[in-house]
């Protein structure tokens, strides 16, 4: 039995393009693969390799753009209750953490050096 598709061979501009579909507000990834026509399996593994870096043309550097995820710890979170009382939520870490895929996570505490800083950050550009 003879299949009648035709395999797509698919750049990875455009394996990109799908997975960022994917992270829009309100979209899916078995929405957006049957818009593209692609199983949505593939498209979960072109995200995971997406989210580790692997998805980038030749000669173009891996942490050019990257994804960003803002969240709330829920500590942070202020509920109704808190409002009614008129009680202010505890002071927050003022942390942030950087995640290069397959390079350096780096985390920066509430007054970290920042030259320190600095000189992390641009030597991972290199």
């Amino acid at each position: 039995m003879e299949s009648d598709k035709v395999r797509v061979r698919r750049s990875i501009g455009e394996k990109r393009r799908i997975v960022e579909l994917t992270y829009a507000p309100g979209m899916s990834v078995a929405r957006v693969a049957q818009a593209e026509g692609v199983n949505s399996h593939q498209v979960f593994q072109w995200r995971r390799a997406y989210r580790d870096g692997l998805l980038v043309e030749a000669g173009e550097r891996s942490s050019s753009l990257l994804p960003v995820v803002m969240a709330v710890a829920s500590s942070e979170v202020r509920s109704d209750r808190q409002d009614i009382v008129g009680q202010e939520p505890a002071a927050s870490s003022g942390a942030i953490h950087i995640e290069l895929p397959g390079r350096a996570t780096v985390s920066v505490e509430r007054g970290a050096d920042r030259s320190v800083l600095q000189a992390i950050l641009e030597s991972l550009g290199k």
